[in-house]
């Protein structure tokens, strides 16, 4: 549904290209991942929405953060809107914290962006 690729290539470069912009600290690139009412709901006791959001969200966070991710599902919802499912393994310098993160990756006029991004941290029952 998008010029030859699979869902999971789609969502696998947007992830990438978030993975690789927290890794160099670069906050204000996360941002403009975001569609203009996109979901940012982190570790923040409070959902958030926007651009300017997750640029605040990913300033916040300590240097030396990076992330690696497995897909685990993506499938799509029509021409223009993926779902994806994905365990992402945050390492901070305080420690790692995994996390399943679901996003909604939406077609914009130049590139996919995040419309939705929910973490859920796991944790040890």
């Amino acid at each position: 549904m998008s010029a030859g690729q699979t869902a999971g290539e789609v969502v696998r470069d947007l992830l990438d290209r978030w993975a690789a912009s927290l890794a160099a600290g670069r906050a204000d690139e996360i941002g403009a991942l975001f569609t203009e009412d996109g979901l940012v709901q982190g570790f923040d006791p409070v959902p958030a929405f926007g651009p300017a959001a997750a640029t605040a969200y990913y300033a916040k966070q300590p240097r030396g953060l990076t992330a690696e991710y497995e897909l685990l599902s993506a499938r799509w919802l029509g021409e223009d809107a993926i779902v994806a499912y994905a365990g992402v393994l945050f390492h901070r310098p305080d420690g790692d914290v995994p996390v399943y993160l679901t996003i909604v990756a939406e077609r914009g006029e130049r590139d996919w962006q995040l419309g939705h991004y929910h973490a859920s941290k796991l944790i040890e029952a």
